[in-house]
């Protein structure tokens, strides 16, 4: 397993359960240098002043802040020391609110929080008070000097803990013009009737990256001296809609005709993993996808 990437308490009330957090998501890549071409020279990049070109060492930095234009507010380490929030071993749950209140523009990245040696009744206890509430809690913590707003929820046999937006990263939708068109009943039933065929149960591994696996074989082939063989890339529709009726019309034909060709591979059981994992789902995770529902 691999090492935690924060360590601490996270207490509710007068518990205090010792955790470990991991990071819930990883970069799958593929990662690419930049060489010169001749002899394949790992590049190095250099950080150079803009009025003269010239290199610039190490002790030769500061920092500045651009108020206007060419004009700058220099900050010095001790002023970052000042402003830093102390380091904090801790995470405090503030508040506990229904999972479907929380705007999903909100949520950033997800980590999972593990019990440490001892810990766990007290994380059991937790986790299963928040399914059952269907609740999520609200909670503060500081990670590499930098305050973030985290959420944490029981999303099956885990405890995990997502940073979390300040309301004043979201950007409001009203600094946006969105269109208030007006719709007719026949336009809203057939694209009724297109949501509906093609409604179905999440299923994350049904949605794959074209893009990743053709450049790992393009890689892979190229290792080899060979040809790759790629996964064929559909031509984009064309965003000029000249009928919208008739556009849907036509989107309804080929998903009818998609449903037919997957006709014996839907109406086969469901698989024991799928229901398994189906009865595992917690509860705040389904409340949370109730609300989006609810939100469309």
């Amino acid at each position: 397993m691999a090492r935690p990437i924060w360590k601490g308490t996270l207490g509710f009330g007068l518990v205090s359960i010792p955790i470990e957090m991991h990071t819930a998501v990883r970069d799958t890549g593929p990662h690419f240098h930049f060489l010169r071409e001749k002899d394949l020279s790992r590049i190095l990049f250099q950080k150079v002043a803009q009025n003269d070109g010239r290199p610039v060492d190490k002790d030769e930095l500061v920092k500045g802040f651009e108020y206007e234009k060419g004009r700058y507010v220099i900050l010095t380490k001790e002023d970052f020391e000042k402003a830093a929030v102390k380091r904090n071993s801790a995470i405090e749950l503030l508040d506990f609110v229904a999972a479907g209140e929380i705007d999903d523009r909100y949520f950033d990245k997800p980590y999972y929080l593990l019990p440490a040696k001892g810990g766990e009744r007290a994380y059991a206890l937790l986790r299963e008070a928040l399914r059952e509430s269907n609740k999520i809690g609200i909670a503060k913590i500081v990670m590499r000097e930098q305050p973030h707003l985290a959420a944490v929820e029981a999303i099956k046999d885990a405890l995990v803990l997502s940073t979390m937006r300040f309301r004043e990263e979201v950007v409001p939708e009203a600094e946006y013009s969105f269109p208030h068109a007006q719709i007719k009943a026949p336009e809203l039933k057939m694209a009724q009737q297109l949501v509906d065929g093609l409604a179905g149960e999440w299923n994350p591994e049904k949605y794959t990256n074209e893009y990743r696996a053709n450049l790992l074989k393009i890689i892979e082939a190229k290792r080899k001296n060979r040809t790759p063989r790629l996964e064929a890339q559909h031509a984009e529709a064309s965003a000029d809609v000249v009928d919208l009726m008739e556009r849907l019309r036509a989107s309804l034909g080929q998903t009818a005709t998609g449903r037919r060709a997957h006709t014996a591979e839907r109406t086969k059981p469901t698989s024991h993993a799928r229901t398994t994992r189906a009865k595992s789902r917690s509860s705040s995770a389904t409340h949370r996808g109730s609300k989006r529902k609810r939100a469309a």
